[in-house]
């Protein structure tokens, strides 16, 4: 079988793997207090440019996700989110759990636009009942989008206006961080330092085994008594180490970047293939997620020999699918699908 499932579907890049290794033996303190975590925070502060940021290492997306809207929310605010967004989609009500409501807002392949966000805050303030109703305390974005979809640093300034006219705070999930970052021309790591409030940088999807980079960018915006409700949460990792040492190494030499780009060269072929075989794609990605939609025999013909995901039906007899690149994909797995797509193309 073809991988093209996912993003993280192996382990983790081999330097980061044998960085595990070669500490394993060492003894450490826990709860990242260790020297490899906080050399990590250290090399992430210099890469985004923001040296008062504070840095937290959490296991994995949701998790990050819960945690940092819990934590930034209060007890009566909600989170303004696109439709299609992950934490309203697919993370089995995980932002609910914590007692905050997301507030769903209408989204364009995957991205929502400040006028939006203007228009929702502008009609819950003028509605007289709004006392009665969850308020809007936060903008939650992604990048890349659910749709391998990317804000632009204009989209992204003028949604951090709207954010800062309203009180707001503006949060971006980075599950596929090095991916967006490998394909825009003009967001930046110190810019999302610069326009958010917090945000994660993915390490699970990226080339570690596991792990997030929870960020805090302004000393006055950390939650107060952070470790201890990181740990009521149940995200402190005693093994610390184990999550530290990982982005230590992505944070290296321009690892993180050039995991991102391999990805993208390799969805490159992966488009140029769907191209040469008369698949047509529902969206335009310039990232690791491609979106061919395929007809009903094509999809049970491609299921023999690949594994990708069901994103959803184009039409009674199409569907759209999700084939991922990844830091781990090779150029043989690209060819070998190609090949699979030329027997079932158009």
């Amino acid at each position: 079988m073809l991988y093209f499932e996912n993003d993280y579907a192996e382990g983790a890049a081999p330097a980061v793997l044998q960085a595990l290794i070669d500490s394993n033996m060492e003894h450490l303190p826990g709860y990242g207090e260790d020297r490899y975590s906080q050399a990590a925070a250290d090399k992430i502060r210099t890469a985004m440019a923001c040296p008062d940021a504070t840095v937290k290492f959490i296991t994995g997306g949701t998790q990050t996700n819960a945690l940092a809207l819990d934590l930034l929310l209060q007890p009566y605010e909600g989170v303004i989110a696109p439709d299609t967004a992950h934490i309203n989609t697919h993370e089995a009500g995980a932002i609910e759990l914590t007692g905050h409501k997301v507030l769903p807002q209408p989204s364009k392949l995957g991205k929502i636009d400040a006028a939006t966000i203007e228009q929702f805050l502008t009609a819950w303030i003028s509605d007289g009942s709004h006392e009665h109703m969850v308020q809007p305390g936060m903008v939650y974005l992604t990048f890349p989008t659910e749709y391998g979809t990317l804000y632009t640093a204009d989209e992204l300034r003028a949604i951090a206006t709207v954010c800062r006219q309203h009180d707001l705070r503006l949060y971006i999930d980075g599950a596929r961080l090095a991916y967006g970052l490998a394909a825009s021309n003009d967001v930046t790591l110190p810019l999302l330092a610069q326009l958010c409030d917090a945000f994660y940088i993915g390490g699970t999807k990226c080339g570690a085994l596991a792990g997030e980079a929870l960020v805090f960018t302004r000393p006055d915006g950390v939650p107060a008594h952070l470790v201890n409700r990181i740990k009521q949460h149940g995200a402190l990792v005693a093994k610390g180490r184990l999550l530290g040492v990982q982005f230590g190494v992505l944070f290296t030499d321009g690892l993180y970047e050039q995991l991102g780009k391999h990805a993208l060269r390799m969805a490159d072929n992966l488009r140029r293939a769907l191209v040469a075989n008369g698949i047509p794609r529902f969206i335009e990605s310039p990232t690791n997620q491609q979106f061919p939609v395929v007809s009903t025999s094509q999809q049970a013909q491609l299921a023999q020999n690949v594994r990708f995901s069901v994103w959803g039906k184009y039409d009674d007899d199409h569907t759209v699918i999700r084939l991922a690149t990844s830091w781990a994909t090779t150029e043989d797995d690209v060819t070998a699908l190609a090949k699979e797509l030329q027997r079932i193309g158009a």
